[in-house]
């Protein structure tokens, strides 16, 4: 029997180790000839397996890229001497998994998934780099792109449509760039533009606006033809900073006074839009910081019926008492606290309070008086605000009462409103009014298809009515039209008793508000004005008693 311990036997044992070990493993000798090795080298790297030229032999350290059986495998190769250079000793390991896992997790941190186009992170970096490199003469310029209405067209087409939109967007900028810009996704509907280098405002400023004229030619998506469109903001280096934060701050400044005055526009970045947005700012912590503290009242204006005069309903209307206690109407506020997310809040503070004041409302109006209460266009296809909304509602037990009130806008969201909030909000007992019909997206053939009960018609279409024959045959036509579907029709904004004529002797419609009538005013506003109406009452009656005792009215009784 042989002996285990023999050297032969050590030398086949390690031989079959060496050969079954995962790792690769090859040995030179000092002209070049390969001398050994294992399975794992040969898969990895077949070629380093071969006599090499002597000068080759030496000892290094590196990546081995191999194409075996159709597939790239990569290495790590680490190369030593042995035996005072006699051998070089090679070890392969398979890293392909490795930098494959690599190059994912890069392409996630810099690289947008749904459009392929550089991500916030990279194109931070870049411009970083950029002004890093800067010459005193170099000039680029940021712009700063925002889809126009696109949370829209994702309800109404599909998120998906909403998807395929963007990567036709962001094709169509780029088909408009040169080598050296740079187009990147920020998130959601964000884009932002490097332009570098540019010459003079006016050519950049032309370069961009053609930019913004692209995008408004119609896409086709599933067989519908969107149209949609872009705000730019636009700011220089240096002339409107020289970091990245400043120049995307100043851009975004300029977009917003794009969305603020006519969309799909371009506008360069100006200092007084920097006052601006710091004004904007200001207004955000307060808002903030107003819902916390719950800050925001409630105003009532009265629905009246022209011919009884009794008072039918009353709409709650935010308003906002400031750190100076003085009340601010929500025009000043609303648009930037929808903007910005925070209107749920605000709406669910609005409805405590209004459930808090109908002890006082029943008081003043009468028990059977309904509440309208505004619901914003985004919060009525935001299924999960509704669904608590109406949840909340409910468990007042007084959810009959109310009447929900919504631009023409939320209804015409791919039916979502009606498929979806809708039915939350009649299991509840509560209605639902149009409210400002008219001047949105209104159409005959679109109101045959909603479901509500009630119909305000906007105040543009009262103002003056008396004067406006125009006017006064489409108010006929919506007035008979809402009517017919089944709605109770409200005329808003009306201020003179010549409006009130005209309305009484040419319509049917019984219900209307405004001015006229009374202005909206908080619940110590209407204590107040009662108290000062009948202290007026009680003189008069007073005085009417004191004139009926006097001599001279016996005399000529």
């Amino acid at each position: 029997m042989s002996d285990p311990a023999h050297p032969s036997h050590r030398r086949t044992l390690l031989e079959a180790a060496i050969q079954v070990l995962p790792v690769g493993i090859v040995v030179h000798d000092a002209q070049g000839h390969c001398i050994l090795a294992n399975a794992a080298a040969r898969a990895l790297a077949p070629d380093t397996t071969q006599d090499l030229p002597a000068e080759a032999v030496r000892p290094m350290v590196g990546t081995v890229v191999a194409e075996v059986a159709d597939h790239v495998v990569e290495a790590q190769a680490r190369a030593l001497a042995v035996d005072s250079d006699a051998f070089t000793l090679t070890t392969l390991l398979d890293v392909t998994q490795h930098h494959r896992i690599q190059r994912d997790l890069i392409g996630r941190a810099y690289i947008d998934a749904l459009t392929g186009l550089p991500n916030r992170m990279m194109f931070e970096q870049s411009i970083e780099e950029l002004i890093a490199a800067a010459c005193l003469s170099d000039r680029f310029a940021l712009a700063f792109i925002d889809l126009d209405n696109f949370k829209h067209i994702n309800d109404y087409y599909s998120h998906a449509a909403g998807d395929t939109l963007l990567r036709k967007v962001a094709d169509r900028i780029r088909g408009a760039l040169r080598p050296s810009d740079m187009l990147a996704r920020l998130g959601g509907d964000e884009f932002v533009l490097l332009l570098n280098p540019v010459s003079d405002r006016a050519a950049t400023l032309a370069g961009v606006s053609d930019i913004s004229d692209r995008l408004k030619h119609p896409f086709f998506i599933d067989g519908h033809e969107i149209f949609a469109s872009a705000s730019i903001g636009l700011s220089l280096y240096p002339e409107h900073g020289t970091t990245y934060e400043t120049l995307r701050r100043q851009a975004d400044s300029a977009m917003y006074r794009v969305k603020g005055s006519v969309k799909g526009g371009v506008s360069v970045f100006e200092e007084t839009m920097s006052h601006a947005a710091t004004a904007r700012m200001a207004v955000e912590q307060r808002l903030r910081l107003a819902i916390r503290d719950r800050c925001f009242c409630c105003a009532f204006q009265p629905k009246v019926d022209m011919r009884s005069h009794a008072v039918k309903g009353v709409e709650v209307l935010l308003r906002w008492r400031d750190e100076l206690g003085v009340i601010q109407a929500p025009g000043d506020f609303v648009g930037l606290a929808i903007e910005l997310g925070l209107i749920n809040e605000i709406t669910l503070q609005v409805l405590s309070e209004t459930v808090r004041a109908i002890p006082e409302l029943d008081d003043m109006f009468g028990p059977d008086v309904s509440l309208s209460l505004n619901i914003a266009a985004k919060q009525a296809c935001d299924v999960p605000f509704m669904t608590a909304f109406c949840e909340a509602l409910g468990r007042t037990g007084v959810a009959p009462r109310f009447i929900l009130e919504l631009t023409e806008e939320a209804f015409f969201t791919k039916g979502r409103f009606q498929r979806e909030v809708l039915p939350r909000i009649r299991e509840i007992g509560a209605r639902v009014s149009i409210d400002d019909f008219g001047v949105g997206y209104s159409s005959l053939a679109a109101l045959a298809e909603i479901t509500a009960d009630e119909l305000k018609i906007d105040r543009s279409f009262i103002t003056d009515i008396h004067k406006r024959p125009r006017s006064q045959i489409v108010l006929k036509a919506i007035e008979s039209l809402g009517l017919a579907l089944g709605m109770s029709v409200v005329a808003e904004g009306v201020e003179t008793s010549d409006e009130v004529a005209y309305l009484l002797a040419a319509t049917q419609i019984r219900c209307a508000q405004g001015y006229y009538f009374a202005r909206p005013m908080l619940i110590e506003q209407i204590r107040m004005e009662e108290n000062r109406a009948n202290g007026e009452r009680s003189v008069e009656r007073q005085r009417r008693a004191t004139t009926l005792r006097s001599p001279r009215m016996l005399r000529h009784g």
